[in-house]
Parts: structure tokens; C-alpha cells; sequence
């Protein structure tokens, strides 16, 4: 659900590595946190029977400038203005679209009476990036029950699952097991090609990740998460086929910049959306909803794509089904895993008539996300110190 997106030949290279041992990085995820927490509400709040989903991402992204105009505002300690923006466009993706739909200012989608909807955002300060993304269904009754409650709830208890298995140490293929036995748990399939990745500062998709399910088309290096590692957590499930394909790439509005490509480009118009890309959004992804003069923008895109100039995050559809998507921001402290991100809470009821009944994964999930090494004790107290008062 992602592209890869190293950050060689940036002007960030020559930066020292920063990590969550220094309090002031942990500040800024909890900052960027609250922001994108904050948006996840507004939209989920703002979702009814005839919303119009182009509406919807505007308002998201609305409220993300909004609240990142009022956070660090004072220059850094070299007297420059401290970078913050969108890390990832508001999305709205519904029933069997998967993810990454963010539509343009034509679009004329409006939502229906028990449509499934994933809203998906984030947003950086100072490169440290909070994304999220939550699942919710059109409907004015608080209690969501059959298929939709299935895939929803298949989600939220995968989700508490995984972050008991991030200690610092725990192997990242450990995952997709258990992700198996929650599918199973409530009927659903686990959706094909999700990753969850590391992040770093100015990298949303580092090439250390999680995959959801392998498969002989799809594998990952083995990774171990460590302490002080931030990742995108992202789980999906549907209660399709959960074999996602394109089904238009005119869908497609989303991408990022390749920084590893270079290329002279020939046409007026592909110079000037290439220049407004790298002036706005030189690392994270954007929708072409907030390029300015959108008729030279799509004009322009094309030399660009086919010069492998941009990364395309393409919307993904499952043959048929709901889908449920959600996302979390997860820190691997040393005392254990912090998630700061996450939709609102009991705006909806979530009514499954499947559990879990495997024991081990039961065992899993009656533990805490946190750990009592003695040897991490003064660690621990200190990153908890930075962190009082940041809770989202």
C-alpha cells in the first residue's frame, strides 16, 4: 500500500540520525500526533449520508494546515523556521476500495447508507512524521453489526495484537501469523500486499517493514524491531477475496517524489508541476488535488510519470466485499511500544457476532504494551519524563 522512498541526495542527508532517545524528537511525533489525530475527527465527524468524499479530504487536509500553523512556531536553534506540512493527503476510500483515494475537485462520489469508509492522513513537523487512518460506516445508528462489524473489529483486535509483538527483539515475520488467526477469528481475508514500515525523519516508507502476508510474489527481508524505532503500523482485512487490483489508473492521484531519478524534462507544463512538487512536497506524498492549475498539473504529470520522476500510490480495489483499513503511529520506547495515533473513540459500536477463541492469541492480548526491564529503568523514566502531558 505503499511505494519505497529512500531520502539519498536530499538536502536532509547530512543530518545526524535522530531518534526517539532524544526527548525532543519524541515532542515532535506526539505533536504531529495530536494534529493528525485531531483531522481523523473532524472528517469521521463530519461523515453522513450524502457527504461528498472530495469534501471530505479537503476538510482533512484543511484541518491539518490549520492546527500545524499554530505548533513550532519559533525557529530552531540555527535560527531557521521549523519545516512542517501533510505527510500523507486525506484519503477516503469506500466499501471495496482499499486505499488511497483521494479525489480531485470534480469528483462527484457521495456517500450512501452503510458504506464502509476508510479515512486515511498524516501530517510531519520537523520531518517526524504521524500518520493514521480509521474505519467507519455511513449510518445514523451508533451500532455497526454483520459483515462491516466483522472486518472492523478483525482490525482493532489485530492492531492490540501487533503491538504486543513490536518489543524491541520480536521478529517482524511473527506478524503475519497472527493476522492469519484473526482473519480466521471473524471470516475475513487478510488484505494482500499491506506493509507496514519504519519510519525516519523525512522517510514515510523506510525499507525496513512488516508484510502482512507473504506469498511467493511478495516477500520482505526479515526484520527485528529495535528500541527507539517509529513505525506505520497497517493492518486491512476484507470480507472479500482481499486480492486488491487497479481497476482504473486514472483513479490515481497520489504520489511522491523519486529522489533517486532525475531527468531534463521537455514541456512547459511538466517543468512547472515538477517545480510546485519539489517546492511543496520534495519528500512526502501529495494529492494532485493541492497542485495550483490542475489542467497544466495533468498535462505535465504525464512526462514526469514516464520518466519514473514520480512514485504513484495507486487505489487499490477488491473484487468485492468491505474492506476495513486501519493505521497507527507506533513508537518502540525502551519501556515498552507507545501507539499515538488512532481514530476517535465510541463514535461507533462495534457489534461482532464472532470472537477470538485461540488461545495464544487470547494469552497475547491480556498482556501490556509496555516492559519492566530493570536494565531500561532509568531509560525509560526519562523518555516518560519528555513525554508527560504529550498524550493524544
Amino acid at each position: 500500500m505503499s511505494s519505497d522512498g529512500d531520502y539519498e541526495g536530499s538536502d536532509h542527508e547530512e543530518e545526524p540520525e535522530y531518534d526517539l532517545s532524544m526527548p525532543d524528537v519524541v515532542t515532535k511525533y506526539k505533536a504531529a500526533a495530536e494534529i493528525t489525530n485531531k483531522a481523523l475527527a473532524a472528517v469521521v465527524a463530519a461523515i453522513k449520508v450524502g457527504s461528498k468524499a472530495v469534501d471530505l479530504c479537503v476538510l482533512g487536509d484543511e484541518c491539518l494546515h490549520t492546527e500545524l500553523a499554530k505548533a513550532f512556531n519559533k525557529k530552531n536553534n540555527k535560527g531557521e523556521k521549523i519545516e512542517k506540512s501533510i505527510a500523507f493527503p486525506s484519503c477516503i476510500s469506500v466499501n471495496n476500495c482499499v486505499c488511497h483515494f483521494s479525489p480531485t475537485k470534480d469528483c462527484e462520489l457521495v456517500l450512501k447508507d452503510g458504506d464502509v469508509c476508510k479515512i486515511d492522513l498524516g501530517c510531519h513537523i520537523d520531518g517526524f512524521i504521524a500518520v493514521g487512518a480509521h474505519t467507519v460506516v455511513v449510518q445514523a445508528d451508533k451500532k455497526v453489526t454483520g459483515r462491516s462489524a466483522d472486518a472492523i473489529m478483525a482490525c482493532k483486535v489485530a492492531v492490540e495484537a501487533a503491538l504486543r509483538m513490536m518489543k524491541p527483539g520480536s521478529k517482524a515475520s511473527e506478524i503475519a501469523a497472527m493476522l492469519e488467526t484473526v482473519a480466521a477469528a471473524y471470516d475475513v481475508k487478510v488484505v494482500d500486499g499491506v506493509l507496514s514500515h519504519q519510519m525516519k525523519r523525512f522517510v514515510i516508507d523506510g525499507n525496513k517493514v512488516v508484510i502482512n502476508k507473504p506469498s511467493p510474489e511478495c516477500k520482505v527481508e526479515e526484520a527485528e524491531f529495535a528500541e527507539n524505532e517509529v513505525y506505520a503500523l497497517d493492518v486491512a482485512f476484507s470480507t472479500g477475496e482481499g486480492k486488491p487490483k487497479v481497476l482504473d489508473e486514472k483513479d490515481t492521484t497520489v504520489y511522491k517524489r523519486a529522489l533517486d531519478k532525475e531527468y531534463n524534462l521537455k514541456m512547459k507544463a511538466s517543468r512547472f508541476v515538477f517545480s510546485e512538487i519539489n517546492k511543496k512536497y520534495p519528500t512526502m506524498p501529495f494529492s494532485m488535488r493541492n497542485i495550483e492549475d490542475s489542467g497544466r498539473a495533468k498535462l505535465g504529470l504525464v512526462e514526469c510519470l514516464n520518466h519514473d520522476l514520480l512514485h504513484p500510490y495507486p487505489v487499490l480495489y477488491d473484487k468485492d466485499g468491505v474492506v476495513a483499513h486501519m493505521k497507527a503511529t507506533v513508537l518502540v520506547m525502551p519501556n515498552g511500544v507507545d501507539r499515538i495515533t488512532s481514530g476517535p473513540a465510541d463514535t461507533q459500536d462495534i457489534e461482532s457476532d464472532k470472537k477470538v477463541e485461540d488461545e495464544a492469541l487470547l494469552a497475547l492480548l491480556a498482556t501490556s504494551t509496555k516492559t519492566n526491564k530493570k536494565k531500561n529503568k532509568k531509560k525509560a523514566e526519562k523518555a516518560a519524563a519528555a513525554m508527560e502531558g504529550m498524550t493524544v
